[in-house]
């Protein structure tokens, strides 16, 4: 007797575009899974890392990291999104609409929104809105990704393409709600670790984040296990051994928290992470790459009635195995130059 029980995950052709899908299961989010953060990427913002910090400028406690709330909401969609998938291939608008603390419980939906064959006819590239609400049923977390997909069968039908129009750049009005109104006379730079603030920075400045960290195979894999993510690509030695590379990729989302860890050394103050505008996958990292980043200032906002916290648009860039003293991004023809891991286009805010 064969069993039908399990889950084999959905081929690009069983994608309908409107479909929404209700992820299980929701995950109560805890103290030990905010430890556990801190010791895979050592991130060392002071509102995330210390109650007294957070409680003492307006919060009730210190929320979560803003990047943990969102791996766990972009975990509950991998078995039915892309547990078949060959790469999630990019982001955009993802907005960070109220703070999670420990003791919250997060579930996820999607709906798809964008279907395209690929040339091969082997993929297809998959279009999600995914939204992550709290235990109250209140949103915490929305973003699209694209990822590219497996069919099932090379010969199977499929839709006429829709790509999803989506806007360049999340508009600054939509990006304070998850910080509290805070009390600037009791943060403390020095705690923080920088003196500077919203208004010491310039559009056109570039920093280098100065810091590397190796990422072992160990690391990584508990990253992708912490966040409940099931994707073939990332866990499954057995069948990715067979596959183009041979060997397990490293979650993009891991790439995205090593940097913004190490985008601390510079932008100490720039304690949340409002808003992802768009984001690319540059190319695969794997287990023994060195992670290095570098960040430049694109634009600068005032929030609308908010004197407390300014934004900064960053655009945040991943590179292996080089340092980043001379920012390397692209080149003269217009493509990513080598090593080049993650463009991340992002809404940071900052004490005024």
């Amino acid at each position: 007797m064969t069993s039908t029980k399990t889950n084999p995950g959905n081929y690009f052709e069983d994608f309908k575009f409107g479909q929404v899908i209700v992820h299980p299961t929701p995950r109560t989010v805890t103290v030990g899974d905010v430890a556990l953060y801190t010791s895979l990427y050592g991130t060392r913002f002071a509102v995330q890392s210390s109650d007294a910090f957070a409680k003492a400028i307006g919060y009730p406690a210190s929320p979560l990291d803003d990047l943990l709330t969102f791996h766990v909401v972009f975990g509950k969609t991998t078995p039915e999104i892309s547990l078949n998938a060959i790469a999630n291939l990019g982001y955009a608008s993802c907005r960070f609409l109220k703070p999670v603390y420990p003791g919250d419980t997060l579930a996820s939906t999607s709906e798809v929104i964008g279907l395209k064959e690929n040339s091969n006819r082997e993929t297809g590239t998959v279009y999600v809105r995914s939204t992550g609400r709290n235990q109250n049923g209140e949103v915490v977390l929305d973003y699209v990704r694209w990822v590219m997909v497996r069919k099932r069968d090379k010969d199977a039908p499929t839709p006429e393409a829709i790509v999803p129009n989506l806007a360049q750049r999340v508009d600054p009005a939509e990006i304070g709600a998850a910080v509290p109104a805070l009390n600037m006379d009791k943060y403390d730079f020095a705690l923080a670790g920088s003196p500077y603030r919203w208004g010491d920075y310039e559009v056109g400045e570039k920093i280098d984040h100065v810091d590397g960290m190796t990422l072992e195979e160990a690391e990584h894999q508990i990253a992708t296990r912490l966040y409940q993510n099931t994707a073939k690509v990332h866990f499954n030695q057995h069948t990715e051994s067979k596959g183009r590379f041979g060997k397990r990729i490293v979650y993009g989302g891991v790439v995205i928290s090593l940097v913004r860890a190490l985008s601390f050394n510079g932008l100490n103050n720039a304690f949340h992470l409002a808003a992802i505008n768009g984001g690319r996958h540059v190319s695969p990292c794997f287990a023994g790459d060195t992670v290095y980043a570098w960040s430049e200032v694109l634009e600068k906002a005032e929030l609308p009635g908010r004197k407390d916290v300014g934004a900064l648009r960053i655009r945040l860039v991943a590179v292996k195995n080089q340092d980043c003293a001379a920012f390397p991004l692209k080149k003269e023809d217009g493509q990513y130059a080598d090593g080049v891991l993650l463009d991340l286009d992002a809404w940071v805010l900052l004490p005024r």
